[in-house]
């Protein structure tokens, strides 16, 4: 698989993390792959052959061509079944809200058709425009360009909720709600409100997903194979709360992450950002 990654323009880098693309071919014997969490909301387009998301252990449904994926708090599988080709845009926590008028909680865990956020005529015309592109960077331009009409009022862009996710990503996930707020509880109940209509997920939830992310990224850039220094560097209160939130949020256990063939997908994503 090559997966690269691009940087957007500056009118959106407030918003997008990156856009990035995926190909590679495969066969219909390739394992399942999971997906995990990662604090983001991805506008995503299928130019391959269709992906399969599985709902149960053996029953699947086929993932939309065009889509959002919002926040997922538990991980799922997919499966590609030939060739792989696909563009993405991956906002920031707060982002992807600036650009449309549903509650992003409507988003969280499933994958959203484009055009029930964006009707159906203007979803099918970007969606042709991205598939008949002559290469990436023209599906850049164009889907820059469909962003940048469709930026909402700035007022969308809520300073507490920007300042808790950068003491968040700062700290990498390990620093408590209420120490960034000073135990402000009002402002804590104000702050769960705007999460779960901004970002989809509650602040506690999406600390959490941080710093699973900085534990992946020690993990597979093997900084560290010993688990308990890696709990201690990341701040967890003991081995068994490590465990507990990483088996929570991958399905599988840190001892058994690397040699687990369905997280060879995760792993490209993960350590290349």
């Amino acid at each position: 698989m090559n997966y690269e990654t691009y940087s957007p323009s500056a009118d959106l880098a407030s918003f997008v993390k990156c856009y990035w693309t995926l190909e590679g071919l495969v066969d219909n014997a390739t394992q399942k792959q999971r997906v995990l969490p990662d604090g983001c909301i991805e506008l995503f387009f299928i130019l391959g052959d269709d992906v399969r998301r599985f709902v149960s252990e053996t029953e699947f449904v086929i993932q939309p061509r065009s889509m959002v994926l919002g926040q997922i708090t538990e991980p799922y599988y997919i499966q590609p079944t030939g060739q792989v080709n696909c563009f993405a845009v991956r906002f920031y926590p707060y982002g992807f809200a600036n650009f449309v008028q549903t509650p992003i909680v409507n988003l969280a865990n499933t994958e959203t058709p484009i055009e029930l956020l964006f009707g159906h005529e203007t979803a099918a015309f970007i969606s042709k425009q991205i598939i008949n592109a002559a290469n990436t960077q023209q599906r850049i331009a164009l889907i820059e360009a469909f962003l940048l009409e469709r930026i909402n009022d700035s007022a969308t862009r809520n300073r507490i909720v920007e300042s808790t996710i950068e003491a968040l990503l700062l700290a990498n996930g390990s620093k408590a709600i209420n120490a960034i707020l000073k135990n402000d509880l009002s402002r804590r109940r104000k702050l769960e409100r705007l999460f779960t209509r901004q970002i989809g997920i509650s602040p506690k939830q999406l600390g959490k997903v941080i710093r699973l992310q900085a534990v992946l990224k020690t993990l597979l850039s093997r900084q560290s194979d010993d688990l308990i220094q890696i709990a201690y560097d990341h701040d967890y209160y003991d081995q068994a709360h490590f465990i507990k939130d990483f088996k929570e949020l991958t399905g599988t256990s840190p001892g058994r992450f690397l040699a687990d063939d369905t997280m060879a997908l995760s792993t490209l994503l993960y350590s290349g950002g």
